[in-house]
Parts: C-alpha cells; sequence; structure tokens
C-alpha cells in the first residue's frame, strides 16, 4: 500500500522537523507541502516568533512548498476556524488525505486537533506522539540524527532570558532547571530548527536581540545573510 498523501503543520520547531524525519524514514506518509500559520501584522510564526524569511528558507532546504496562511491579530476562535476550514477544502480538493503533526505526549493538544479535523476529509497524524521513551532519550535521538535547533522563545516563569537564542543541544539540557522538559513538550520554550537529517543543507541562524513579552522571552533570530 502506497503512502498517504499528507501535509505536514509546520512550526518552524525541532519537533515538526523529526516528524517530517520519521514520516519519511518509515514511509508513514508523502508529505507534499509544509503547512504553516503567519500572524499577519508581524509577518511571523505567532508563538515562535520565526521570520517569514527562515520559514521559506527550510521549506527550501527540504525541498517542499510551504503553504502560508495568514491570520489576522487579534484572530478570534470562530475566524481562526473560518480560515482554517477554507485552506484544509483546499487541501482535500488537491487530493490530500492526512495532516501530519509534531506533538509528543499531550493528549489534549492530540484531542483538540482530532475533533477539528473530523468530518473535513483530512486525517491527523501523529508519527512521533506517545513514543515509549521518555523525552530525554526522544531529544538525545533528535541530536544524534544530526537535528539542529535554537531556542526561539521561553516562557518567562521557567527559564531566564538567558535560554531565549541558546543552541537545543546536550549542554542546555545540562542546564535546564529541574522540571522543565528536555523537549519544552509543557511550553516551556519553543525551537527554530537550522539542520536536520532532511535538510539539503544547514541554515546559519544567529540569535539576535533578546525581547520579553507577554510573558515570553523571544529571541529575534535571523539568516546570516539577511
Amino acid at each position: 500500500m502506497s503512502a498517504p498523501r499528507a501535509v505536514l503543520s509546520w512550526s518552524s520547531g525541532k519537533d515538526c522537523a523529526h516528524a517530517l524525519h520519521v514520516c519519511r524514514r518509515d514511509g508513514l506518509a508523502r508529505i507534499e507541502a509544509l503547512f504553516t500559520t503567519i500572524s499577519g501584522p508581524s509577518g511571523r510564526v505567532a508563538m515562535h516568533g520565526t521570520r517569514l524569511a527562515i520559514l521559506r528558507a527550510q521549506a527550501r532546504s527540504v525541498g517542499l512548498p510551504l503553504i502560508e496562511v495568514t491570520l489576522p491579530w487579534p484572530c478570534p476562535n470562530t475566524e481562526y476556524e473560518r480560515i482554517m476550514a477554507e485552506e484544509t477544502a483546499k487541501l482535500v480538493a488537491d487530493g490530500i488525505t492526512h495532516m501530519v503533526f509534531g506533538d509528543l505526549f499531550l493528549e489534549d493538544i492530540r484531542a483538540y486537533r482530532e475533533e477539528k479535523m473530523r468530518g473535513i476529509g483530512l486525517t491527523p497524524l501523529f508519527p512521533i506522539f506517545g513514543t515509549p521513551q521518555t523525552t530525554e532519550f526522544l531529544a538525545a535521538e533528535m541530536m544524534e540524527s544530526g537535528l539542529r535547533a535554537r531556542i526561539a522563545t521561553c516562557n518567562a516563569e521557567k527559564l531566564g532570558p538567558d535560554f531565549a537564542g541558546r543552541a537545543w543541544d546536550a549542554d542546555l539540557l545540562l542546564d535546564l532547571p529541574e522540571g522543565v522538559d528536555p523537549c519544552g513538550e509543557n511550553g516551556e520554550f519553543h525551537t527554530v530548527v537550522t539542520d536536520s537529517p532532511e535538510f539539503a543543507a544547514p541554515l546559519t541562524i544567529t540569535p539576535g536581540n533578546v525581547e520579553t513579552r507577554d510573558g515570553f522571552h523571544y529571541a529575534d533570530l535571523q539568516l546570516a545573510a539577511e
């Protein structure tokens, strides 16, 4: 049986990059595009603060088109659901049957995605969800595969501003305070992937200035060529 046609929900971070790697490695889905939502006023991924130039460079490096869905700000949930219904209907019309997510273990997030996918013609796929290993093991597996990332933003209640912009590597894991998940799965931090087994070439990204707002520290990550 051939792998289903799919798009990958792309946040710019390490988990979705690892999900892409697992799908290709194991033949779970034929990923045909990256699907990203962008905050209209900023032109960036909302929670990560990732610049559009980085998103497009990531897409070029993995050899996939980037579907950019621009959201207004503020974006009430009703408006968000309307926009997403229109965009997913386009995917279904093009013959896409699955949407891949890089979630790890939060059951409520998975249930939310499954509910929103139900009845629209797309089946959610979670290739790295609920793996039997700990997230410590999963973090090591990602790094050993060649995945590289930087912390784009972190929760100010969990991590200090000095973590924003740092490379997500073995040294950083040793420095994380007790109780902070090494993959940031509880929202402690979000990353921007700079290299992976699926990248044709790594991206050179510089940390930039760190800004604190709305309870988060943001590193203004930029492509070195910018």
